[in-house]
């Protein structure tokens, strides 16, 4: 069975409600992951999405922050949360499609401006999370499972604009890389983005920040597909829809894509 998976941080699955039903009708991934929904489950727009198609659903819901949850077409059952470094948030939710794939949708703790545990709450959590998934991955080696979300790292030097600028910004700084690698490494993860596109800069997140956000093209790619070792060859297409962030008040993230030939 082929299957087409997307991640995308909406930031407000009910303030971008339209745009997430665009996505569904003009790309209809059959599988959808949408990050930092910033709204309790029981309000989430899920109606809607059904009416497209969408009727399988695992979520996790929270008040104005994080939240986040799995759309899909094919049959999907529930196969977990965890709450990594124990901070009460909606940040990690799990279903298992009828083809046997689990699907990991994660929102990593974004750490706050100053990468410093001591001076900065924030990114203490962010290190404590990754490395509590880690040691989750070690425990129980993940099988047949695809790991998505935002991440809110950007490893390689070419997932940044300008790496020598942005080695002390919180997302790119060497500790940030290194908790993820042995994440990754714990996991047996395969980086399918960089499987199928392996050089060249590429982005899914552009800061609100900028004026003119296309023109300037300071982005980091802090949305992430993984998949395991056993089904990694059987990934293809990937390919990010930096269009999005031209809709109409659309995230500062974009969809990011990639096919399971299964």
């Amino acid at each position: 069975m082929a299957f087409t998976l997307a991640t995308w941080n909406i930031n407000s699955v009910r303030l971008r409600e339209a745009l997430v039903s665009r996505l569904m009708q003009e790309e209809a991934p059959d599988v959808l992951c949408l990050q930092e929904c910033k709204s309790p489950v029981e309000k989430m727009p899920l109606e809607a999405f059904k009416a497209l198609g969408y009727a399988h659903v695992v979520a996790r819901g929270q008040k104005g922050y994080n939240g986040v949850v799995i759309l899909s077409k094919i049959p999907m059952v529930e196969a977990g949360a965890e709450d990594f470094a124990a901070l009460g948030h909606a940040r990690h939710v799990a279903g298992k499609l009828e083809n046997g794939v689990t699907v990991h949708n994660f929102y990593v703790p974004a750490g706050g401006d100053i990468p410093d545990r001591t001076q900065n709450e924030k990114f203490g959590q962010k290190l404590d999370y990754l490395t509590e998934m880690r040691d989750h991955f070690r425990a129980s080696r993940p099988e047949k499972a695809i790991l998505v979300g935002d991440l809110n790292i950007a490893p390689r030097e070419d997932d940044v604009w300008n790496h020598k600028q942005l080695l002390k910004i919180v997302s790119h700084t060497p500790i940030e890389v290194e908790h993820l690698a042995e994440t990754q490494e714990a996991g047996r993860w395969v980086d399918v983005t960089r499987q199928d596109i392996p050089e060249g800069l590429l982005y899914s997140w552009w800061s609100y920040r900028a004026a003119d956000w296309d023109g300037a093209d300071k982005g980091r790619r802090l949305d992430h597909v993984w998949a395991t070792p056993d089904i990694s060859n059987a990934a293809h297409g990937s390919r990010i829809l930096r269009a999005a962030r031209g809709w109409e008040q659309p995230s500062d993230h974009v969809p990011v894509f990639a096919t399971f030939d299964l």
